[in-house]
């Protein structure tokens, strides 16, 4: 296979991407592969090892001011890109430093009892239903709201996310980027100066009053901060519970025993998390010098990226991995990444995957599959692998 030939972005390759990665892999485990509107050599590590390499090398870096010092400067670059997903240390460190305390194990799990409230809600909200588009109806609203009430977003402008983080993951005209990117900072200045007369106990602000306290965050890091949060904190779980549904609804045999025994749910997010995915690709990375990497030249300013879902189906690691096995033994796979970038909010991920499957099946043990998987279309995405609209019979 021509890898500088295949479309990463077509929905060919998005309707089953792993039948490209396994014929890919053992040939081209770091290659050069073709981009939207590429003006940069753009490599790919497409097996467990490359990819953990690229993950873990300090070579490879994620700010752009730093590979890109005549382009890129403080004054033109995007809020986005000044969270702790696109900064190298020291800076990385001091950034997610400042947000780790809203994401520890203990804080989280705090939000069990809370998590399961709103999985019940929208559970009960679909109950007129016979057919509903799973990921409108229960997919997005559990994150969306779990992650808003965490952060201090007020329940009414919540709808307003999803068009804004939908237009910023998804590979859209500049047009629809730019205007949903001036909604989001209209709306998050408003909101953060309210916050600033009126704070109250949620995670923008205690963020505001680290900024006011001279701790390192400056009202730039501030904003990128708050718009990561928002939209990775809940795009990664929207499409953890989607594609597992599915997964699921196409693998009968695994439903079944997950709804025979419950307790299962724990290994079951894990091995989808492996087998399908909510990240196909991590974010860029860019080489901060000129050198020899799994055996190919990398020049000073290449882009790199890493596909985490071929990475996850790499034979070499997994066994059968095409085989979807909720009783997996512990899952090594790099679904949240690796390194220091590894994903903030992985811990809440999962306990949101876990709780909104397990009170799923309770409330609809019988639900099913409710078009044909031929139908379904897949987001066209720099990032995220989710499904535009997943339609299920509940009954």
């Amino acid at each position: 296979m021509n890898i500088k030939s295949l479309d990463l972005f077509s929905q060919q390759f998005h309707q089953n991407p792993y039948d490209y990665y396994e014929k890919i892999r053992p040939h081209q485990p770091f290659a050069k592969v073709k981009m939207l509107n590429d003006v940069h050599n753009t490599w790919m590590a497409f097996t467990y090892k490359a990819a953990e390499a690229v993950l873990k090398d300090k070579r490879f870096i994620k700010d752009m001011r730093t590979a890109f010092p005549d382009e890129m400067t403080d004054e033109n670059l995007p809020p986005m890109a000044r969270s702790m997903l696109f900064v190298d240390p020291p800076d990385h460190h001091r950034l997610r430093s400042l947000v780790q305390s809203g994401f520890t194990p203990k804080k989280i799990e705090k939000l069990r009892e809370r998590i399961e409230e709103i999985a019940r809600e929208q559970a009960t909200l679909m109950r007129s239903k016979e057919t509903v588009d799973f990921i409108k109806a229960y997919a997005f609203p559990i994150p969306i709201r779990v992650i808003c009430e965490l952060i201090g977003i007020p329940s009414e402008d919540q709808l307003d996310f999803q068009r804004w983080s939908t237009a910023l993951v998804d590979v859209n005209d500049d047009s629809h980027y730019d205007e949903a990117n001036m909604e989001f900072m209209s709306y998050l200045e408003k909101l953060i100066e309210q916050k600033r007369v009126s704070p109250e106990e949620d995670l923008i602000s205690y963020l505001i009053q680290v900024e006011e306290g001279g701790d390192g965050l400056t009202v730039s890091e501030l904003y990128g901060v708050i718009m990561l949060l928002i939209v990775a904190g809940h795009e990664t779980t929207v499409n953890l519970i989607a594609n597992g549904l599915l997964a699921l609804l196409t693998h009968p045999e695994q439903l079944t025993l997950l709804k025979a025994d419950p307790s299962l749910v724990v290994q079951a997010i894990e091995e989808l998390l492996r087998f399908n995915g909510p990240v196909e690709f991590s974010t860029d990375r860019w080489a901060k010098e000129s050198f020899t990497f799994m055996g190919q030249q990398v020049e000073k300013g290449d882009h790199v990226i890493v596909s985490l879902a071929s990475a996850d189906h790499d034979p070499e690691v997994f066994a059968n991995p095409g085989t979807l096995d909720i009783t997996r033994e512990k899952s090594s796979h790099l679904a949240f990444g690796k390194g220091i970038h590894y994903c903030l909010g992985a811990p809440l991920a999962r306990l949101e995957g876990e709780i909104a499957i397990q009170v799923l099946l309770e409330e609809y043990p019988n639900l099913t599959l409710a078009a044909e998987l031929s139908e379904l279309e897949w987001r066209q995405s720099l990032i995220i692998r989710g499904l535009k609209q997943l339609p299920v019979k509940l009954f």
